[in-house]
Parts: C-alpha cells; sequence; structure tokens
C-alpha cells in the first residue's frame, strides 16, 4: 500500500515522506517490525473525526431522551452511583 511508511524509512526521510502521504487527504500508517502499529492524520483530518465522534454521542445522547432512558439526580447521587456501579 502506498500509504505504508516503515518505521526505518521514517527515520531515514522524517516528515517529509508523512507530508508526502498525507498531501492529498490521506492518512499515512507507520509499520513497526511488519506490523501496522500507528496512523498519521492531518489536523484536519483528526478535526472532522472528532466532530463525528461528538455528532454521533449528541444523537445518541436525543435518542436517550426521546425514549426517557435518562436519569435525573445530584451530582452526589450520580457519583455515589457510578462509584457503586
Amino acid at each position: 500500500m502506498e500509504n505504508i511508511v516503515t518505521a526505518n524509512e521514517l527515520k531515514t526521510k522524517g516528515i517529509a515522506r508523512i507530508d508526502e502521504i498525507t498531501a492529498n487527504g490521506g492518512e499515512a500508517i507507520i509499520s513497526v517490525r511488519g506490523k501496522q502499529r500507528f496512523v498519521v492524520l492531518t489536523v484536519e483530518q483528526y478535526n472532522y473525526l472528532r466532530d463525528c465522534e461528538l455528532e454521533a454521542a449528541l444523537a445518541e445522547t436525543h435518542r436517550d431522551m426521546e425514549r426517557g432512558d435518562i436519569v435525573h439526580e445530584s451530582v452526589e447521587a450520580h457519583i455515589k452511583r457510578i462509584a457503586s456501579a
């Protein structure tokens, strides 16, 4: 795959290789001893994924509220309830 960078290649070519791979919006996968270990994204890609996670969490919260699957309690009661779980 074109987006895989070995740890050795990263040592020799440095961030320039990461820049080359991510320039077109792709992610760079760093392999260590033949195993894929890390993914490098541009900040824009990372922020987009974080926004997607937040949107999914918000949608899940709205579903829970519509189903009535919520608990009304004080902060102290909440901490006590989750500490005993």
